[in-house]
């Protein structure tokens, strides 16, 4: 199996950039780390070194609203307006946020492609649910008709988090699951005073990627941390961190409206073949980031790659599932070959 993994990471993470990491069982069989994190100060990235994991960001904002719903804090079915009493959508839940089935606007195509936000001033959460107020957005669905990924619904999480705990959202999150989960170089970035303390975003000829107006969000994204903090989280999933009630509904398909495999669920994307067959992950792109958590539940098994130079190599992260189960993958071992593993 460590055979098997290793080949394929040096057959198709050659000229990677970044951090990766594959764990069975509770142990790691192949880590590795290589590329610089900042170029300016030629700085190398390795086990210490927090990536912007973009929307990798998801599942953990997610796993923390689940969790202050197992404290008694708040309920899935609760409308958003008990905790935002100026949210425009009164019919929008918890759940619909987590799930992407809210049908409110997405923040990056009323700010960016319609050209209504001014991008010299710097977009905070709070501005999001703000325009939407003033400027009457109307929905782009109705609520729970059909599935949209959507970055809102989790810039207005984290508002929730922030109502519910009286905390800012990165504090929130660093007691709801940093800290008790041991994922010690997790944190959520501040847009106004970290810029210089991070590593890089870079495009694929490493020219750096410049800071933009949607720089200050969080939830959705803006969460930086190393692939053993991920092994973290991912563990977590085993243990009663989380009630078995609710790590079931998180790890369920909510969206069957389209044919396909391709599913999500509480902050996790999944692609479900049968009901027994099922593979849950979340990847992320922001700048020159590119991210993928692959979580395979039943197989105890954790996938992660961590790129902080533009590359599409994390997304074939979850071809190495056909090493651990029958899923109909194909994984290239050697250069020019391909091998189908465990497919019906």
């Amino acid at each position: 199996m460590e055979t098997k993994i290793q080949s394929f990471y040096q057959d198709n993470y050659t000229d990677f950039n970044g951090a990766f990491l594959v764990a069975k069982n509770g142990q790691i069989l192949l880590e590795h780390y290589q590329g610089i994190a900042n170029y300016k100060e030629k700085t190398k990235i390795d086990s210490n070194t927090p990536i912007h994991l973009a929307s990798v960001s998801k599942p953990l904002t997610a796993t923390a609203v689940l969790k202050l719903i197992a404290d008694g804090k708040l309920q899935l079915q609760d409308k958003v307006q008990q905790y935002l009493p100026n949210f425009p959508y009164p019919e929008t839940t918890i759940e619909s946020l987590l799930n992407h089935r809210s049908g409110i606007p997405n923040y990056l195509k009323f700010a960016e492609r319609d050209k209504k936000w001014n991008s010299k001033k710097v977009l905070r959460n709070e501005d999001v649910v703000n325009y939407m107020v003033q400027k009457k957005l109307p929905r782009v669905s109705n609520h729970n008709r059909t599935f949209a990924y959507n970055n809102s619904n989790y810039v207005v999480l984290a508002l929730v988090i922030e109502m519910v705990t009286g905390k800012t959202f990165p504090q929130a999150m660093k007691e709801i699951l940093f800290d008790p989960l041991g994922m010690e170089h997790a944190f959520v970035f501040d847009y106004f005073t970290q810029k210089e303390q991070v590593s890089g975003s870079y495009k694929s000829n490493y020219q750096m990627v410049p800071w933009d107006e949607y720089d200050a969000l969080y939830g959705d994204k803006n969460i930086y941390a190393t692939p053993r903090d991920l092994w973290k989280f991912h563990l977590s999933f085993y243990s009663d961190f989380l009630p078995d009630h609710l790590k079931e509904l998180q790890f369920k398909g909510y969206s069957y409206e389209k044919k396909g495999v391709k599913n999500y669920g509480l902050g996790f994307r999944m692609n479900e073949w049968d009901q027994n067959t099922k593979i849950t992950y979340h990847n992320g792109w922001w700048h020159g980031n590119t991210t993928s958590f692959v979580h395979m539940h039943q197989d105890t098994v954790v996938m992660i790659a961590l790129s902080n130079k533009y590359s599409k190599k994390p997304y074939q992260t979850i071809k190495m599932s056909a090493i651990f189960g029958n899923y109909p993958y194909q994984l290239q071992l050697k250069k020019g070959e391909t091998e189908t593993l465990n497919i019906d």
